[in-house]
């Protein structure tokens, strides 16, 4: 497999990269500047899709890629990223077209549009594909993973792999994992322990698993639109939500549900996605380029969350919001009381999860 990469290793690891070797790895196939950790998400260029060397060259293959975040957020940046890498790579043959804001459709759309070819590349949450491959439903239980670097470790390694793997036949090709952060339980008052949750309404997704989750945690659970979180909480219609730092403060919840327990009950990872009926277009020297320039916008990515997830955290604590790390006694009794939802929706996964569990250090 020739290296149009020479830099990226088998695994991952933005978190432990120092600024030089981050844009080493983002220098990619030509010299475009890109983000480093000296700067911040807000300044980075979305538009450059196009490497101008070969900006006059006729693509032979003209792509779309759905996203349904904003186009700073930072798997819109990192489809930025990549789409720039892939035409630069291929040295014009392949342009990749990239929509935010959900113009194509919403994330449940595009499923079936990447499946069928429709559209030729998504980046999708775990939660939505749950219904396209069962496998999948293991890396959304609660309390999974021991931490961010045991997570990373998994992915990255050959239960990550297997799982990508397992995609065949469902219509699309897993190209890369992208970081989503931890998801934790926010609130209108503290909570120390889990007796603290008992008859508390929680917000969630519309999610099985989040709504027997939340009712072995002896709350209440309420599924409501995202936009109507706020306006739920500052009237005491619900008594908490649940979500990463990125959308506690980017959506003002921290305004009105100021105390942020810090259980981090889910690492919902993300995939890059493509159409295998696209990716069968290709000959072998593109389909390789395709994911070494997906391995590479991955790690893109991670950096940008990473430095997002910073910055939302800095500005909820100078708003005066409390983060409530639970002991490691009452962290058990939360992790403990959820285990039924393993059984009921992992069981022939058991061994699976086992050894997820096992590969942390």
């Amino acid at each position: 497999m020739r290296g149009y990469f020479p830099n990226l290793g088998k695994r991952v690891a933005v978190l432990g990269l120092s600024a030089a070797m981050t844009l080493a790895l983002l220098t990619g196939c030509g010299q475009q500047k890109m983000v480093g950790s000296e700067n911040t998400v807000a300044e980075a260029d979305t538009s450059a899709t196009i490497c101008p060397q070969y900006a006059d060259v006729k693509p032979k293959y003209v792509f779309t890629y759905a996203e349904n975040q904003s186009a700073d957020y930072p798997t819109s940046l990192a489809a930025f990223r990549f789409a720039y890498q892939v035409h630069e790579c291929t040295k014009g043959a392949i342009q990749i077209r990239v929509y935010t804001d959900a113009e194509l459709g919403d994330e449940t759309d595009m499923y079936k549009e990447v499946m069928y070819g429709g559209v030729d590349f998504m980046r999708a949450s775990l939660s939505g594909l749950t219904q396209y491959n069962a496998t999948t439903s293991v890396l959304v239980m609660p309390y999974l993973y021991k931490n961010s670097e045991h997570m990373w470790d998994v992915l990255d390694g050959e239960i990550g792999q297997e799982i990508m793997d397992s995609f065949e036949g469902t219509g699309m090709v897993a190209l890369s994992w992208y970081d989503s952060g931890s998801r934790s339980f926010y609130m209108r008052e503290p909570v120390y322990s889990l007796e603290d949750m008992k008859n508390k309404v929680i917000r969630i997704q519309e999610s099985v698993i989040m709504e027997d989750m939340v009712e072995l945690l002896g709350a209440q659970s309420v599924a409501l639109e995202y936009d109507e979180v706020f306006s739920a909480l500052q009237v005491g219609k619900v008594d908490g939500a649940e979500n990463n730092f990125p959308s506690y403060e980017s959506k003002y919840h921290y305004q009105v549900a100021p105390y942020y327990i810090l259980d981090e009950h889910t690492r919902i990872p993300e995939l890059q996605l493509m159409s295998q009926a696209t990716y069968d277009r290709l000959n072998e020297e593109e389909k390789n380029i395709i994911r070494e320039c997906a391995q590479q916008s991955a790690i893109y990515e991670r950096q940008l969350w990473a430095e997002w997830e910073q910055t939302a955290r800095k500005k909820v604590l100078e708003a005066g919001c409390e983060i409530i790390t639970l002991s490691e006694p009452e962290l058990k009794k939360f992790q403990d009381a959820v285990q039924p939802v393993y059984e009921t929706y992992c069981s022939e996964y058991m061994d699976l999860i086992q050894r997820i569990r096992d590969a942390a250090k």
